[in-house]
C-alpha cells in the first residue's frame, strides 16, 4: 500500500506540473515502477519465456510458449483442412455483409468487429518489431513471418468462433464474451467445470495486466517518445501533457463501449493502414530495380541454416516477445472484440477473424520488411531502434516521411489502446462483477495509466506485460483443444446456411 501511495503521489504531482514530477520524469518514477515490478517480472518472464535450444548456436533459443503457439496453429490448419485458405473468399463476403441479418443479436457489424480487433494488433510491432527482426535474422526472417501469419489465421478462426458461441448478452443488449466465457461454459459442458474456472480466472488476470502494460503504457510511451523527438521538445512536463491529451482522446472513445470503439476503428483503421501501405508502395516503386534481388534474399536466405536461425529468432522470438502485437493468434484477446458481433452463427465471425492476421502480418508487416530490405537499411542498423530503422528507410525516398511516421505511430498507439481497453474491461468485469461502478473504475484506471506511460521510461513494466500477454495463450489454447469439435460443428452449420441461400432475403438490407 505504501508503494501504491508513492506512485499515486507522483502521478498527482504530474498533474500539477510540480518539480517533484520533473525529477520523477528524469528517472525517479521509472526507478520506482521498475523496483516494484522487477522481482515479479523476472519470475513471470522466466516461466512464460522458458526457452529450449533448437540448434548448435545460442541464437536458436526458442521460448516454449512460441513453439506452443506455432504448433497449435499448424494443427488447427490441418484439422480444419486449411480453413485459412478455403475460407478466405467467404470471409470477404461475410465482412461485406452478404450473409448478414442486421437484426441478429450483438452490438457491432462484422466489419466493425474486425477493425476493432485489427486495431488492437496493428501497432508499433508492425513498424519497430519487424525492423528489429530483419536486422537480427536477415531478409529471410520475412518468409517465416509470413508463414507464421498464415498459420495464425486458423487459430483466430477457432478462438473467435468460440467467443461468439459462448458469449453472454445482458438485458441491456451489451455483450460479454471471450476466452473467460468459453473456458468456463465450454469446459463445463465437457465435464471439466473446475479446470475451466481456473483457466478462465488465470486468463482474465493476465488480460487485465496486459491491458494496462503492453496495451496501454507501452503504446503511450512510444507514441510520446516519437512525437517529442520529432517536435524537439525538451520540457520535463512534455510527456505528461502528451499523456493527458492521449488519455482525454481515449476516454472520449472508451466511455461509449464497444459500439463507439467499433464506430471509431472502422474509420481510423482503414485510414492509418492505407497511409502506411501507400507510403510503402512509393518506396518499393522507386526502388523497383532492386525488387527482384530483394525477393531473392527473402526467399533464398529463409532456407540457409544461418538465415533460418536468425529468421526464427528475429520473427518468432524478438518480434513476438518484444512487440507482442504482430497478430496475437492463439492469445485469445481478439475473441473478446469479435464476440460483440451481430450474428446468429458463431462460425461466421470465426471466418471473419481469419482475415486479421492476414491484414496485420501478411500485409502490414511484410510491407515494413520489404521496405527495410529493399533500401538496405537493415544491414546498417547498428544501435538504432526499430522505429529509427524503418523511419530511415522511408526517408531515403520520402524526406518528410518521419513526420508521417509520427502521425502513424500515434494513430497505431491510439487504436491499440482503445481496443485493449475493451479487452481489459471485459476481463475486469468477469473478475469483479458487471456493475457500472466496476465499469467506470476500470476506465478511470486505464486513462491514468495512459498518462503514467507517456511520462515515464518503463523498463521492466513492458517486459512484465509482454509475459502476461503471452501467458494468456496457455489457458486459451488448452480450452481450444478441448472445444475443437464444437468449432467443427458450428463451421458446418454456417457453411450449410450459406449453401441453403436463406441469406438472400437479407442481402438488399445489408448493402444499404
Amino acid at each position: 500500500m505504501k508503494r501504491l501511495s508513492s506512485l499515486l503521489t507522483l502521478f498527482l504531482a504530474s498533474l500539477s506540473g510540480s518539480s517533484t514530477f520533473a525529477q520523477a520524469a528524469e528517472g525517479g518514477l521509472d526507478k520506482k515502477i521498475n523496483d516494484m515490478v522487477q522481482p515479479a517480472t523476472d519470475w513471470v518472464s522466466g516461466v512464460v519465456f522458458y526457452s529450449v535450444q533448437l540448434g548448435a548456436e545460442a541464437t536458436t533459443n526458442m521460448p516454449l510458449v512460441i513453439i506452443f503457439l506455432l504448433c497449435s496453429a499448424t494443427f488447427f490448419t490441418i484439422y480444419f483442412k486449411f480453413i485459412n485458405i478455403r475460407g478466405f473468399g467467404t470471409a470477404i463476403q461475410t465482412v461485406k455483409g452478404t450473409y448478414s441479418d442486421p437484426n441478429d443479436a450483438g452490438e457491432v457489424s462484422h466489419f466493425q468487429a474486425l477493425t476493432a480487433a485489427v486495431s488492437g494488433t496493428v501497432g508499433l510491432g508492425n513498424i519497430a518489431g519487424v525492423a528489429i527482426a530483419i536486422s537480427l535474422g536477415g531478409p529471410g526472417a520475412t518468409f517465416w513471418m509470413i508463414l507464421a501469419g498464415l498459420l495464425g489465421m486458423s487459430s483466430k478462426f477457432v478462438e473467435c468462433t468460440l467467443g461468439v458461441k459462448y458469449r453472454e448478452i445482458g438485458a441491456d443488449g451489451k455483450v460479454y464474451g471471450g476466452p473467460m466465457y468459453y473456458l468456463t461454459k465450454g469446459l463445463k459442458e465437457k465435464g471439466q467445470a473446475k479446470l475451466g474456472k481456473v483457466l478462465a480466472v488465470f486468463f482474465a488476470i493476465m488480460c487485465v495486466g496486459g491491458s494496462f502494460g503492453g496495451g496501454n503504457m507501452f503504446q503511450s510511451n512510444q507514441a510520446a517518445k516519437q512525437f517529442l523527438d520529432m517536435t524537439g521538445s525538451t520540457s520535463t512536463s512534455a510527456g505528461t501533457i502528451f499523456g493527458l491529451f492521449m488519455a482525454g482522446m481515449v476516454a472520449l472513445v472508451i466511455i461509449g463501449g464497444i459500439k463507439r470503439i467499433g464506430a471509431v476503428t472502422e474509420k481510423i483503421v482503414p485510414f492509418m493502414c492505407g497511409i502506411y501501405i501507400l507510403a510503402s508502395l512509393v518506396v518499393i516503386i522507386v526502388n523497383a530495380a532492386n525488387l527482384p534481388a530483394t525477393l531473392g534474399k527473402i526467399f533464398g536466405e529463409a532456407f540457409s541454416p544461418i538465415a533460418v536461425a536468425g529468421g526464427f529468432v528475429g520473427v518468432l522470438v524478438q518480434g513476438f516477445r518484444r512487440a507482442a502485437f504482430s497478430n496475437e493468434a492463439g492469445v485469445g484477446s481478439a475473441a473478446i472484440a469479435h464476440s460483440a458481433v451481430k450474428t446468429d452463427f458463431p462460425a461466421s465471425e470465426g471466418i471473419v477473424a481469419l482475415l486479421e492476421p492476414f491484414i496485420d502480418t501478411v500485409i502490414i508487416c511484410t510491407m515494413t520488411a520489404v521496405v527495410v530490405v529493399i533500401t538496405g537499411d537493415y544491414d546498417n542498423a547498428g544501435a538504432m531502434g526499430g522505429v529509427e530503422i524503418t523511419s530511415q528507410s522511408f526517408a531515403t525516398v520520402i524526406p518528410w516521411f518521419p513526420y508521417v511516421l509520427t502521425v502513424t505511430v500515434v494513430m497505431f498507439a491510439f487504436s491499440t489502446m482503445i481496443s485493449w481497453s475493451y479487452y481489459g474491461l471485459q476481463a475486469w468485469l468477469f473478475l469483479f462483477g458487471k456493475t457500472k461502478l466496476n465499469d467506470m473504475l476500470y476506465k478511470v484506471l486505464f486513462c491514468i495509466f495512459v498518462v503514467v506511460g507517456a511520462a515515464a521510461s518503463l523498463g521492466a513494466v513492458t517486459d512484465f506485460s509482454d509475459a502476461m500477454i503471452f501467458a494468456m495463450s496457455v489457458p486459451n489454447l488448452i480450452g481450444l483443444f478441448f472445444l475443437l469439435p464444437v468449432v467443427k460443428s458450428e463451421a458446418a452449420k454456417y457453411m450449410a446456411y450459406i449453401k441453403s441461400g436463406d441469406w438472400k432475403q437479407y442481402q438488399s438490407v445489408s448493402k444499404k
